[in-house]
């Protein structure tokens, strides 16, 4: 696979790489512009992942410098505890996923609160308003890095735009040194755009949208010869006759 071409001077953003395919995160790791990566359970999955500490094991032995989160997978909080613990114990340079509630709807404050204030590093997920990040935000500790992930590509998918929120959470964690803001879920190269605007400390984003950085800045008029030759070359492949 040719790689992309990417200037990483052309945006503030850091840009982590999500996913759960070995190959790809091993390739990935090694580009200079990918400064972290991101995976979780829905991603192992699709993977085929079937021993999740064997594949976490196995992807610390190339991620080594570079932060990685991994997520817990329980919905009782005493055993996500017990999860985070562990996982925690596998690398410096991990970040331990927690979801901002379980499936009730119980929020994961005072666990954040516990695990941060013992100096685990977290990745406080699935978080999409304010109202959460506010919550997070007082759970936090000023003293261990952490990352706020608000997926951005949800809340616009509900029509919503994501950049308002964005903007008003990067000030709601002004205060908290050593958090970082991640936009989640993006769904095209514009949103890294949009997210290094609003401030956003990371970006994480799977190897399809990581390929289109190519087309960052391409211009349009020779984009739209490519797509016409695309076009007519589709259709000669088809053998189409009128």
């Amino acid at each position: 696979m040719t790689e992309v071409i990417f200037n990483p001077d052309r945006l503030q953003i850091k840009l982590f790489a999500d996913g759960a395919d070995i190959d790809d995160m091993r390739r990935l790791a090694n580009l200079p512009y990918i400064e972290g990566l991101t995976t979780k359970p829905t991603h192992m999955a699709k993977a085929g992942v079937s021993n999740y500490e064997s594949f976490a094991k196995e992807v610390l032995t190339f991620i080594k410098d570079k932060p990685i989160s991994f997520e817990v997978f329980s919905d009782e909080f005493e055993n996500m505890e017990r999860q985070a613990n562990k996982i925690a114990e596998w690398g410096d340079n991990i970040y331990v996923k927690i979801p901002v509630t379980n499936t009730q709807g119980v929020s994961s404050a005072p666990l954040v609160k516990r695990l941060a204030s013992n100096g685990v590093k977290l990745n406080v997920t699935a978080i999409l308003t304010l109202e959460q990040v506010n919550t997070i935000h007082d759970a936090l500790s000023p003293d261990t890095p952490a990352i706020v992930s608000v997926f951005a590509g949800r809340v616009a998918d509900t029509g919503r735009d994501p950049i308002p929120i964005m903007t008003a959470a990067k000030i709601l964690l002004a205060d908290q040194p050593k958090t970082e803001l991640l936009w989640a879920s993006p769904r095209e190269v514009l949103n890294i755009i949009q997210a290094d605007q609003s401030g956003c400390d990371i970006i994480t984003a799977t190897p399809d949208i990581l390929k289109k950085l190519s087309k960052l800045d391409y211009d349009l008029e020779r984009f739209s010869l490519d797509t016409v030759r695309m076009f007519y070359d589709d259709a000669k492949k088809a053998k189409y006759t009128l």
